[in-house]
């Protein structure tokens, strides 16, 4: 790695951004990296930046995200169908992304020695074409009753971690549950999930509808528990019309990254998806993503990131 830009964001983990920073930043340095850093004020400045330093004469090895799930959705516009290596320095709340790939999330140092080792792989990102303008998410989109948890999870200042996310459903449960949804997927496949072939339609009552690129959202929920990275597919997860009571039994397992075994929990695989709610909120990489209705799509290999 001879050249490196780094994105920070200093407020990730209650303000462990910005001393994961100074480590990794130092590390490069000593490794013989030249280090171009990003701290923008606003998303849309820190995809301009980073833009502008793959664009430059010399481009980076790496585009290397300090901080979280959040922060590296933000980069993705600027990264993705690029060929430029991600790289990721976890400092968030969630650190999915970086867990689903074997970074390590408490170790700044060494994950900045990972990113030296410039061992890349390429996987695939997850696409909101319904949105202007369309959204990447690398994680998991969640609608539904989920995204109101992550909405109201991100305006907590407590607790820390993953018990606020906790916290979080327990203040949604007693609010609107179940709605009607329309799913419908495109180029499905079955590989022994419940679905029920291409181009199908399911209209449902349910709390809520994640559609994941990876296994996990929230710190370690295991919300997409079969979904690959590097298939091209998405894979969702239907929570159907479950009781409050039956909720309050979940979420622990759910919480605890354990598989979900009921027979209103069912799971989907497709290259695309179309939701359709009314008024249902959706996140991606626990980020807003507006309203529904969404249409996502899988999008092959369309990220190089860094890992172990």
């Amino acid at each position: 790695m001879r050249k490196i830009t780094v994105v920070t964001n200093p407020r990730s983990g209650h303000g462990r951004g910005g001393d994961a920073a100074s480590v990794a930043i130092a590390r490069f340095r000593a490794g013989g990296a030249d280090v171009t850093e990003v701290c923008a004020p606003s998303a849309a400045e820190t995809v301009r930046q980073v833009r502008d330093s793959i664009a430059g004469d010399v481009r980076p090895d790496a585009v290397v995200c300090v901080g979280g799930d959040g922060l590296i959705n933000v980069t993705l516009p600027a990264v993705a169908e690029t060929g430029v290596a991600l790289g990721m320095i976890p400092a968030g709340t969630g650190n999915d992304l970086a867990r689903e790939l074997g970074v390590p999330t408490d170790d700044p140092q060494a994950a900045a020695s990972l990113v030296l080792r410039g061992r890349t792989r390429a996987i695939d990102l997850g696409r909101i074409e319904s949105s202007a303008p369309p959204m990447w998410f690398a994680t998991v989109a969640g609608t539904g009753f989920d995204a109101r948890v992550t909405l109201r999870a991100n305006e907590m200042r407590w607790p820390r971690g993953r018990l606020r996310y906790t916290v979080a459903a327990l203040a949604e449960i007693s609010g609107r549950f179940t709605v009607p949804y329309r799913v419908e997927l495109v180029d499905a496949v079955t590989d022994g999930l419940t679905n029920p072939g291409a181009g199908s339609e399911l209209e449902a009552e349910a709390v809520m509808v994640a559609v994941g690129n990876t296994r996990t959202y929230g710190g370690g929920m295991l919300i997409c528990p079969d979904a690959l990275m590097d298939d091209g597919l998405l894979d969702l997860t239907v929570v159907g019309a479950l009781s409050r009571g039956e909720m309050l039994r979940l979420l622990p397992a759910l919480s605890a990254g354990k598989r979900q075994v009921h027979p209103q929990v069912k799971q989907f695989r497709a290259a695309a998806v179309t939701l359709t709610a009314a008024g249902a909120p959706a996140t991606a990489d626990g980020e807003p993503a507006g309203t529904l209705p969404i249409t996502i799509r899988a999008v092959p290999g369309a990220l190089t990131v860094l890992v172990p």
